[in-house]
C-alpha cells in the first residue's frame, strides 16, 4: 500500500528521469580506458553548456532519491542496495535522513492533490516503522528539518501520530551528545557543534523549548573559532591541534544554513568567515565541476562542499555580481558531474565505493542509502536557494571559462599561526587546481595521506582516504622500531616570490612518532624544508638534522600516481601517459617502480592509482645533515 502511494506521486518524476536518462552519461569503469583518454573525455564534456542548476536537481536527482524512497516504502526493512542491506543497524544516521527525505517530498505535493492525503499516511507508517532505531548526531538533525518542515507546512500532525511524536520529542535532541552542564562535545569533533546548534534552533522552532540553549551552543562555536583561528576566521576540528580540512572551511556555511533554514540571519561574524570561506573555494573553481582536494570526507562531498559554501555565499549577500554569476556557473557545472560520474544507473545509486574508488571507513557502503538521501538533500536545498535569488530556469554565464582565468594564479590563506603555522597555498595552473596544505590532521588522521603537507590536485594529486603509505613523505624506521615522519610540527612558515617562482619554506623541531592516534613529538631530527614551485614543476628539499647519532633500519617514500607507463632510470622515472610526465628523486639509494591499479591499498576516492614509485635507502647511522629532495614535472 504504501509502495502504491508513494509511486503514484514520483510518476511525473519518473516521466522527468525517463525522458532524461538517454541524456546521462554513464560512469567511468575503472581499467577500461587510460587515465589520458578519462581525463580528456572530461575536459570535453566540461566544455559543454551546463543546463539550469534546478533542472539538473528537479529532473535527475530528485527522482534518483524518490525512487530509493519508493523501494524502501514497498521493501521495508528487506530493501537492499547495489547488494547492502541498508537496515543493517551501521548507519545511525538514517531514521534522520529518511524522514527528511521524505518530508522534503510531501512539501511540494500540492494542496489539491487528491492523493495528498495517502502521501502523508505513508510518511506516518515510515516514521513509525523507524522510530526505535538508532539515530544520533546527525540523524537528529535531519530529522528535526524534516519534521520542521512538515510543521510549516501544517501537516505534522497528520504525518506522525502522536505517539511516534512523543518518542521524537525526547530523542531528538542535542543533549544527547553534548554536556549540559559545561556544553562540551561528548567524543566528536568540533564541527559537531553546529549540528548541536541546528537541532537546538529546529526544537525552538518547533515550540519544544527555549533559546537559551541554542544561544549557549553558537557562544561555544563562536569562542571556539576566536580561540583556535582568531583573525583567520576558520573553524579547526580539533581543539588547538590544526586540524584544517574541508569542515573547517565548510563550517561557518553551516553555521549560516542554520540560521537561514529556521528564518532569520547570522550575526555579522558569521558572515565574515562565510566570505573567507568563499575565497578559499572561489579559488577552487574549474570546469569539471571538481571538488575540495585535501582531508577526509571527500568524493562527491568534496564537490559539494564547495557548493553550499558559495551558496551561502550569494544568500548572505557577501559576494560581488562577478564571483555571484561565478558561483553559480561552478554549481551547475556541479550538478551535473554529480550526475554524471557520481551516480551510476545500473544500481540507480551513489557510488562511493567500488570501480577503484575508495573513502573513508565511517562512510562505508553500509551508508549507502543515507548517503543517497544527505547528497540529495545538499542539491535540493541548495537549489532552492538558488532558485530564490532568481535563478531559477537561468542557464549559467557563457562567461565562466573567461571567469577562471581571470582567478589569481597564487593565493595563501593562513589558518592559524603561533607556536606552529597552519597555512594553504593554492595554486591555478595548467588547467590544474593546487594545493598545498600544512596543517595537522591531529587525532586519527595525522598518519593519513590526505592531510600529509604535500600538494594536492583533483585527477592528478591525490591522497588515499585512510591510507598511510609514505607519500611524498619519507618514513624513518629506526633501529629500535620506532617509525618518524615529517607530518605535523610547522615553524617559521614563509611564502614568497621569485620571479615565475613560489617558493615556501618552514621548520619542523621534531617530527612525528607514528604508530598512535595522537601525533608524538620525537626530536631526534629537526627539519628545514623548501617547496620551489612553477608552471609545471613542484620541488620539494628538505634537510633532516639529527640531535645526535641516529641508527636507520630504513628510508622509505613512494608517489603513487594516475600515470602510467613508467620508465625507470636511476633516480628518474618519466611516464608515457597522465599529466605527471616526470618524477626525480636524489638522496635515496635505489628506486623501483610496480603497477598498483588493482591493490585497494591505493584507490583513491575518484579511481584507482596506477602506479607507485618506490625509493629506499638501507640501515645506516645518521650523524650530520641528511638531503632528501624530489621533483614532479606534470602538462
Amino acid at each position: 500500500m504504501v509502495a502504491r502511494v508513494i509511486a503514484v506521486g514520483i510518476a511525473a518524476a519518473a516521466a522527468i528521469a525517463q525522458a532524461t536518462a538517454a541524456a546521462a552519461t554513464p560512469t567511468p569503469t575503472a581499467g577500461r580506458s587510460s587515465p589520458a583518454a578519462v581525463l580528456a573525455a572530461a575536459a570535453g564534456a566540461a566544455i559543454e553548456p551546463a543546463i539550469p542548476y534546478n533542472q539538473t536537481v528537479s529532473g535527475r536527482i530528485q527522482p534518483q532519491s524518490r525512487e530509493l524512497l519508493v523501494r524502501l516504502a514497498k521493501e521495508g526493512r528487506e530493501l537492499s542496495l547495489d547488494g547492502v542491506p541498508v537496515f543493517n543497524g551501521d548507519d545511525k544516521f538514517l531514521p534522520g535522513k529518511i524522514a527528511l527525505g521524505l518530508a522534503e517530498f510531501l512539501v511540494t505535493v500540492p494542496a489539491d492533490d487528491p492523493r495528498r492525503s495517502e502521501y502523508i499516511a505513508g510518511f506516518r507508517r515510515i516514521s513509525k516503522l523507524t522510530v526505535d532505531d538508532a539515530n544520533d548526531t546527525w540523524g537528529i538533525y535531519y530529522y528535526m528539518s524534516g519534521l520542521n518542515k512538515l510543521h510549516e507546512a501544517g501537516m505534522l500532525s497528520a504525518a506522525v501520530d502522536r505517539l511516534t511524536l512523543a518518542k521524537l520529542r525526547v530523542w531528538l535532541d542535542w543533549r544527547s551528545f553534548v554536556d549540559v552542564d559545561t556544553h562540551a562535545l561528548i567524543d566528536h569533533p568540533n564541527n559537531y557543534y553546529c549540528v548541536a546548534f541546528g537541532i537546538a534552533r529546529l526544537r525552538v522552532q518547533m515550540g519544544w523549548e527555549d533559546t537559551s540553549g541554542s544561544e549557549r551552543l553558537l557562544q561555544k562555536m563562536l569562542e571556539h573559532y576566536r580561540q583556535f583561528s582568531g583573525e583567520y576566521g576558520f573553524a579547526d576540528e580539533t581543539d588547538g591541534e590544526g586540524r584544517f580540512d574541508r569542515y573547517s572551511v565548510l563550517l561557518s556555511a553551516e553555521i549560516a544554513q542554520r540560521f537561514i533554514e529556521t528564518g532569520s540571519q547570522p550575526p555579522p561574524e558569521v558572515g565574515g568567515w562565510v566570505r573567507k570561506s568563499a575565497d578559499v573555494m572561489l579559488q577552487r573553481l574549474n570546469p569539471n565541476g571538481d571538488g575540495f582536494e585535501y582531508g577526509r570526507s571527500l568524493g562527491p562531498y568534496g564537490l559539494t562542499a564547495i557548493v553550499e559554501v558559495l551558496t551561502a555565499a550569494a544568500a548572505l549577500g557577501v559576494l560581488n555580481e562577478q564571483e555571484k554569476a561565478l558561483s553559480y556557473a561552478f554549481v551547475c557545472r556541479a550538478g551535473q558531474h554529480y550526475v554524471d560520474f557520481w551516480l551510476n544507473r545500473k544500481t540507480g545509486s551513489v557510488d562511493m565505493w567500488d570501480q577503484g574508488r575508495r573513502t573513508d571507513a565511517y562512510r562505508g557502503k553500509f551508508r549507502i542509502l543515507g548517503e543517497n538521501l544527505s547528497l540529495a538533500h545538499q542539491f535540493v536545498y541548495t537549489s532552492a536557494t538558488w532558485n530564490q535569488l532568481g535563478y531559477q530556469d537561468k542557464p549559467p554565464s557563457p562567461d565562466f571559462m573567461a571567469g577562471l582565468a581571470h582567478l589569481p594564479k597564487r593565493t595563501v590563506t593562513w589558518f592559524a599561526r603561533g607556536e606552529y603555522d597552519r597555512m594553504l597555498l593554492t595554486l591555478r595552473d595548467r588547467g590544474h587546481v593546487i594545493g598545498l596544505p600544512l596543517i595537522n590532521g591531529g587525532q586519527s588522521q595525522h598518519m593519513h595521506s590526505p592531510y600529509f603537507p604535500i600538494p594536492f590536485s583533483p585527477g592528478m594529486l591525490d591522497g588515499i582516504a585512510d591510507g598511510n603509505s609514505p607519500q611524498l613523505i619519507p618514513q624513518f624506521s629506526l633501529s629500535e622500531g620506532s617509525v618518524l615522519a615529517p607530518l605535523v610540527y610547522f615553524q617559521h612558515v614563509k611564502v614568497t616570490e621569485r620571479g615565475k617562482e613560489t617558493i615556501i619554506t618552514f621548520q619542523q623541531p621534531c617530527l612525528d612518532k607514528l604508530g598512535s592516534q595522537s601525533p608524538i613529538r620525537d626530536d631526534r631530527f629537526s627539519l628545514a624544508s623548501t617547496y620551489v614551485l612553477s608552471s609545471g614543476r613542484i620541488t620539494r628539499t628538505d634537510v633532516y638534522t639529527p640531535k645526535e647519532t641516529v641508527e636507520l633500519n630504513g628510508l622509505r617514500m613512494e608517489f603513487a600516481t594516475y600515470s602510467d607507463a613508467p620508465v625507470q632510470k636511476g633516480g628518474t622515472t618519466t611516464f608515457g601517459h597522465g599529466a605527471v610526465r616526470k618524477f626525480e628523486v636524489s638522496g635515496f639509494e635505489h628506486c623501483g617502480t610496480a603497477p598498483v591499479q588493482d591493490d585497494v591499498a591505493y584507490h583513491t576516492p575518484t579511481g584507482p592509482l596506477l602506479t607507485k614509485v618506490v625509493c629506499e635507502s638501507a640501515a645506516r647511522s645518521v650523524q650530520s645533515p641528511l638531503k632528501l629532495s624530489w621533483t614532479l614535472s606534470y602538462q
